[in-house]
């Protein structure tokens, strides 16, 4: 085991694995039985290294970054000081928790102006109601962006 392979993980890791897993179960390469066993398995992990070997027979993407490798002499990057690797494309700094709907403000919000206006028990209903129609459009936005492929 590497020393990457000891790291913790979040749930911005488990995230990126469980779609993968989603995008390869679509490809045919996982049965539904195993995306199941898979997917219960990558919600348990604790490490990168339990992460990687949920991954390891399934072609990329594996939803893991790729190992960090030294910069090559003569390249662009070795020669104008840039460590940072690129990881398929996007930009290092942006990740995709970065343009997050602010639901929970709103509900505050809302909860707010509503029991000043209309008491308590209404208020509590708007923000139930609230929250329900976000679940649902968020579940429906990541159902379309899962079962649909990526660019490369």
């Amino acid at each position: 085991m590497t020393r990457t392979d000891e790291m913790r993980i979040g749930d911005a890791e488990r995230d990126a694995v469980t779609t993968a897993l989603h995008e390869h179960f679509a490809a045919g390469r996982l049965d539904r039985e195993e995306l199941d066993e898979r997917l219960g398995a990558t919600l348990a992990a604790k490490t990168h290294g339990d992460l990687r070997a949920i991954v390891r027979d399934l072609p990329g993407p594996s939803g893991l970054p790729e190992p960090a490798r030294a910069p090559v002499p003569g390249h662009w990057a070795y020669a104008h000081g840039h460590h940072l690797r690129h990881h398929h494309g996007h930009h290092p700094h942006h990740s995709r928790h970065a343009h997050r709907f602010p639901a929970f403000p709103l509900m505050v919000g809302l909860f707010i102006v509503l029991a000043i206006a209309a008491g308590p028990g209404t208020a509590m209903l708007a923000v139930l109601q609230f929250a329900l129609l976000v679940w649902i459009v968020r579940a429906v936005l990541f159902a379309v962006r899962s079962g649909r492929p990526r660019p490369r």
